[in-house]
């Protein structure tokens, strides 16, 4: 397998970590999403949306995070990152969902270059837009992983599941960004957990080929 990403990418994070915690070994491709690599060839054939990850497997070529990583549960289902039960897997997707559709997409690269260079945000506005999203999304996933009895050291049960692929490279973003993190103790909680678990440390941005400073 192939995976085209970039070391700072939320949504490339996410698959990586989905690999190591499957133990799937991969080639590691770089595209600088801030050098605009993505638009350029060889990537822009690959990916018709011009975004990473993309992952190549064989003869398949594969698009979106969470795509992705309900294909490697299909065709690698050990060890499951979805619950055995319906129930529970809804509840995993949901939390997912809550970063991936709630939060992430108004801040990722496209959405901020966009604020400033076609709107004329200043970068003051910038971050304010930027912590204001993750900030009060996060504060919904707190709520969810508070008050829910299946909620384990991870953010389902004793185990990691999609959901923890998800909320991890949300949260090294927010520190990144320096949003306020004091008001999710519980989310906080859970991103510890995992930060201690060895395919999490692995798949980590410093830890990539084309990790900058």
């Amino acid at each position: 397998m192939r995976l085209h990403n970039y070391f700072r990418s939320s949504a490339s994070f996410r698959v990586r970590i989905a690999l190591e915690l499957k133990g799937l070994g991969y080639d590691y491709a770089p595209v600088h999403l801030v050098k605009g690599e993505q638009l350029k060839e060889p990537f822009a054939s690959i990916s018709p949306e011009r975004l990473v990850p993309v992952l190549q497997d064989g003869d398949h070529t594969l698009t979106q995070s969470l795509a992705i990583i309900e294909y490697l549960e299909e065709t690698h289902p050990e060890p499951p990152l979805l619950p055995a039960d319906a129930a529970g897997r809804a509840r995993v997707r949901a939390l997912a969902l809550d970063i991936a559709c709630e939060i992430h997409p108004l801040n990722n690269l496209r959405v901020l270059k966009y604020l400033v260079k076609e709107l004329g945000a200043s970068d003051e506005a910038k971050t304010a837009w930027y912590r204001h999203w993750v900030e009060s999304g996060l504060e919904a996933v707190e709520r969810q992983l508070a008050a829910a009895p299946a909620a384990g050291p991870f953010c389902h049960g004793d185990r990691p599941t999609l959901a923890d692929c998800v909320l991890v490279p949300q949260i090294f973003n927010a520190r990144r960004f320096e949003c306020r993190l004091d008001h999710v103790p519980t989310v906080m909680k859970v991103f510890d957990h995992c930060m201690q678990h060895p395919a999490f440390m692995a798949a980590q941005p410093s830890r990539c080929p084309d990790a900058e400073g």
